[in-house]
């Protein structure tokens, strides 16, 4: 069929990935086979160990149930969770876990995930200031937002609340009963700087104009409803970028009178459950240079 013409020269072949958990869309945060000395997994509240955090703790053990996994409150400031820190390195050392092979340090006694959404400096403080004073072998995570997951769940939840319509498959906003979208988080002016990245996030997938706010700092709910109703918004819907247990509802609750509505919070969302488990995944494949023989894992990013 190709007589007369020139033979194309051939296709390079594709190399397996370098990177942590190899190549594919569809990779588990974590490997199927945890290895025998992986480090705990600590989840900081930073509320009350309630409802919400028990069932997200309960999606990621049916995913994960080699996992070895502790939820503590920080409503004490921390003090649990150095006390905890101190309980885990213990535990390892009577199970004869190594510190060391051949010099080398080996996995963390644990990995704390602090269950927040973005930047909160008081939280991630009282962590840091626990592991200090546990003085174990222990390794803080990054917090589990942004991402476009988050963005996802909150997508999901404003169209739980008829804020947001979307297809059945992809999530795609086909039409909008409101005009602007304020994301809304706790920890402050910081906080509220970095929710900034979760709205372009939203705004990419409602093509609505969203704009970060803070339920403790600014520019407060009431100061970004302003700036929406500035470019001509007016039909306004309220995103709680949090969890639940680090922001009293009733703050939630007053914020949204400057709305038309409000979604609920993320909860124990599947995006939430799954983002403990990649924030975990990061620092183990980091830690375990030979992870691979424990199977594929990785961060996995939603089409859209």
């Amino acid at each position: 069929m190709n007589e007369g013409q020139d033979v194309p020269a051939k296709l390079p072949i594709r190399e397996r990935s370098s990177r942590p958990g190899g190549g594919g869309r569809h990779r588990r945060p974590l490997p199927v086979n945890l290895p025998a000395d992986a480090p705990t997994l600590v989840l900081a509240v930073p509320g009350a160990v309630d409802d919400v955090v028990t069932e997200l703790a309960s999606i990621i053990r049916v995913d994960n149930p080699q996992l070895d996994l502790r939820l503590i409150s920080l409503t004490d400031g921390g003090a649990d969770l150095a006390k905890e820190f101190s309980s885990i390195a213990a535990e390892r050392a009577t199970r004869g876990l190594p510190v060391e092979v051949d010099g080398e340090p080996r996995p963390r006694a644990a990995i704390v995930v602090p269950l927040i959404t973005g930047s909160h400096p008081r939280v991630m403080r009282s962590v840091r200031d626990a592991v200090a004073e546990s003085e174990a072998p222990v390794t803080v995570t990054d917090p589990l937002g942004p991402h476009p997951f988050l963005a996802e769940a909150l997508h999901v939840r404003l169209s739980e609340r008829g804020l947001a319509r979307a297809d059945r498959i992809r999530l795609f906003n086909v039409t909008s009963p409101v005009d602007g979208i304020i994301v809304a988080t706790v920890g402050g002016d910081e906080s509220a700087r970095a929710a900034d990245a979760t709205a372009v996030l939203l705004a990419a997938r409602l093509a609505l104009p969203v704009v970060p706010a803070a339920f403790d700092g600014r520019p407060t709910v009431a100061d970004a409803a302003d700036r929406l109703r500035n470019i001509g918004a007016s039909r306004i819907a309220l995103a709680p970028f949090v969890i639940g247990p680090e922001v009293d509802p009733d703050r939630i609750t007053a914020a949204a009178a400057e709305c038309m509505g409000c979604a609920s919070p993320l909860g124990a969302h599947e995006a939430v459950a799954r983002m403990v488990t990649v924030r975990y995944g990061a620092i183990l494949g980091n830690l375990n240079e030979d992870f691979e023989e424990f199977g594929e894992f990785g961060e996995e990013y939603p089409e859209g």
